[in-house]
């Protein structure tokens, strides 16, 4: 799996499926697309938070909506409302051909002095 792009309240991650993917009937398994669904809703609310501060998944809700055997698979991550503490996102998750084959939502919970050590300034105009 790897991040795409990343915006202010934009996440974009891409998975090329391999058979390690794969449930016992050949698609792709649930928790793989929980697993998108999930990292996509993190980083969508990880840029719109203070860089001093953590954040933890609370809660995730989705639908499977479309099997999928294989290909490349493209979670969309939205941030929908950044609180003090407590944030919600949603994610879809897209097939090669642009079908949507799970949606989920996110809640999660801004932990302050958890921040990342990251190499460069998280926000740019600093």
């Amino acid at each position: 799996m790897r991040l795409h792009s990343i915006e202010l309240d934009k996440a974009v991650m891409e998975l090329r499926t391999a058979n390690c993917h794969l449930q016992a009937y050949g698609i792709v398994h649930g928790g793989v697309l929980a697993t998108l669904i999930d990292t996509a809703t993190f980083w969508s609310v990880f840029m719109r938070i203070p860089e001093d501060a953590g954040l933890v998944n609370i809660d995730l809700k989705l639908n499977y909506l479309k099997p999928v055997e294989n290909g490349l698979l493209t979670a969309e991550g939205r941030a929908i409302r950044s609180g003090n503490t407590i944030c919600y996102a949603e994610s879809s998750v897209l097939n090669a051909n642009h079908d949507i084959i799970a949606h989920g939502t996110s809640t999660l919970m801004i932990m302050p002095g958890k921040g990342l050590k990251l190499k460069s300034k998280k926000f740019l105009g600093e």
